[in-house]
């Protein structure tokens, strides 16, 4: 059973950093792209950036220059950190990844104050 826990979600006011953390178990982390999301309450999850067996990172405009994907596959963890947050960046963070099927955690609020 492939299962995401991540931790790091709190409320931080703006202009302040963050670092999200998804751990994984039961699959083959390391051949695997992981996947950040976020929802805001009334809007749909949004893909905020994921992160390829390679390394190669991609990210949202929303977030671009702002946030920091990573990956340490020895611990079988990717990483998010997350500066120069906005109001705006309010959601729940869901960590993701397909391995024959979609796999999700349970999510992590963040919430930024203005």
């Amino acid at each position: 059973q492939v299962q995401l826990v991540e931790s790091g979600g709190d409320l931080v006011q703006a202009g302040g950093p963050l670092i999200l953390s998804c751990a994984a178990s039961c699959f083959i982390f390391s051949g695997n792209a992981m996947y950040w999301y976020r929802q805001a309450p009334g809007k749909q999850r949004e893909l905020v950036a994921w992160i390829t067996a390679s390394g190669r990172t991609i990210y949202a405009d929303a977030v671009k220059g702002r946030f920091t994907i990573s990956r340490d596959n020895a611990k079988k963890t990717v990483y998010l950190q997350m500066n120069s947050l906005k109001p705006d960046d309010t959601a729940v963070y869901y960590c993701n990844t397909i391995f024959g099927a979609a796999y999700w955690g349970q999510g992590t609020q963040v919430t930024v104050s203005s």
